[in-house]
């Protein structure tokens, strides 16, 4: 497929080199932004690379011409503006993703695609001896997730499940409490993630693709349909896209927020490396026609093999959900000896409360379980740097996105089902096994 050709930097400030207490280009990671939409627009690189001083965005790539616009002023203003000149432009633009993988001065790459392109995208740049910064829900399969785990392995890359929870202080304190014994056994673990979309988008009528969009390259390994604006993204604006409620692309709110909040979860609870033995749930579906298509609300219920359940729903209801308050999302882990709640958004002195209120003032000693704090993106370029592994490496990022993905499997089915976390495959069960390597793409049966 033809695609826009990727142009050498051009020669650039002293400043930008090193000089004037600068970090120097052989101190920095080259990288690659593959996706230039919402996410990666406002967060991944307005908030995060550009701010990081061993990072150089040195190309992006994405199908929607606007956006690559509107990323490459981002990138060259940020770099002048830090070089203390007046211009930069030391930006490649492609829309073809194989061109960055192809750059031999590229180490790593960012990966802020629609879902379906999400293990795509990842096998390929491990291939092409690329690290691997994804965004969450990082597949739509557990068969892709265990591709990663080879791909990342077998190339020694470092990988990142680009989720930033681990990297609030609440948050880290709980793991480091909880994984330090300061609740006693663990009886419960319950999860709460903002439930879908009220809106019922219906069939929209087929459109005229916007010259700006490569729609075939869009869709990529999804299936063909017509374009509308509500399957595919706002055009030449960074708004909520309509693909991420539409199955054909994503799961929708089990694994867009619930990779974030289950991953927090299992970090505390210590099994972030193997999974549940039993998962049931039930769910509410939208009406069958509807274009915006994913579960809009659900309960679902694990169980470990120690027997501890592990409850996660979406409600707007926090008396419902067992939130302390309007935050929206949380992770509350209830032991013998009392229970850690922590939360994000909502009113700030609501975030991180204990019963009893002296388990989060703890002292930990000098022998006790502790992680680094830092965030997400520092996480990845130091272990780039180090050879080390990451908070959140392949292993950690597939077992808390298979946690969503067996909760939807079993709500989609109906049923209970016995999970073998070792073998990673259901128990005695035909038709929840070919869902290991099929995304759920329709309703289910009524």
């Amino acid at each position: 497929m033809a695609a826009t050709a990727i142009a050498a930097p051009m020669i650039v400030p002293s400043t930008v080199l090193g000089a004037q207490g600068q970090v120097a280009p052989s101190e920095r990671i080259n990288v690659g932004m593959i996706g230039v939409g919402r996410q990666a627009y406002l967060v991944n690189l307005k908030q995060q690379f550009l701010t990081m001083p061993d990072v150089q965005v040195v190309a992006l790539c994405d199908v929607d011409r606007w956006r690559l616009e509107e990323g490459k002023k981002l990138v060259e203003q940020q770099y002048a503006k830090r070089a203390g000149t007046g211009g930069y432009s030391g930006c490649a633009t492609c829309k073809d993703f194989t061109e960055v993988l192809g750059r031999a001065d590229i180490q790593a790459v960012m990966i802020s695609t629609p879902d379906h392109w999400h293990a795509p995208i990842a096998l390929a740049a491990a291939e092409a001896k690329k690290h691997v910064s994804l965004e969450k829900p990082i597949t739509r399969t557990i068969a892709e997730g265990q591709a990663i785990i080879a791909a990342m392995r077998a190339h020694d890359r470092v990988f990142r499940m680009d989720s930033e929870m681990r990297s609030y202080d609440n948050f880290h304190r709980m793991a480091e409490l909880v994984r330090n014994g300061v609740l006693g056994d663990i009886k419960a673990i319950r999860v709460g993630v903002p439930a879908g979309d009220d809106v019922d988008c219906p069939q929209t009528p087929d459109m005229p693709v916007p010259e700006d969009l490569d729609y075939e390259l869009w869709q990529g390994p999804a299936p063909r349909a017509p374009y509308t604006q509500e399957r595919v993204h706002p055009p030449r604006e960074f708004g909520r896209p309509g693909w991420m409620r539409v199955l054909d692309y994503c799961d929708g709110m089990i694994t867009n927020w619930g990779t974030h909040f289950l991953d927090i979860a299992q970090w505390c609870f210590g099994t972030e490396r193997t999974g549940p033995v039993e998962v049931d749930g039930k769910g509410v579906w939208p009406e069958p026609g509807k274009l915006w298509n994913v579960m809009k609300t659900f309960e679902v219920t694990y169980r470990f093999q120690d027997g501890t359940p592990l409850y996660y729903e979406n409600t707007r209801d926090p008396k419902v959900s067992g939130a302390l308050g309007a935050c929206s999302a949380y992770v509350k882990l209830e032991g013998t000896k009392g229970w850690i709640y922590g939360a994000f958004g909502g009113p700030t002195e609501l975030r991180f409360k204990a019963e009893p209120e002296w388990l989060l003032d703890v002292k930990l000693g000098p022998t006790a379980i502790r992680f680094p704090l830092k965030s997400d993106k520092q996480d990845f370029i130091d272990a780039i740097k180090t050879g080390g592994r990451t908070l959140e490496d392949e292993e950690v990022g597939h077992r808390t996105t298979s946690l969503c993905h067996l909760g939807h499997i079993a709500i989609h089915l109906g049923q209970p089902l016995k999970w073998d976390p070792n073998k990673e495959r259901f128990v005695d069960n035909e038709a929840a096994n070919a869902y290991l390597d099929n995304p759920i793409r329709t309703l289910p049966a009524r």
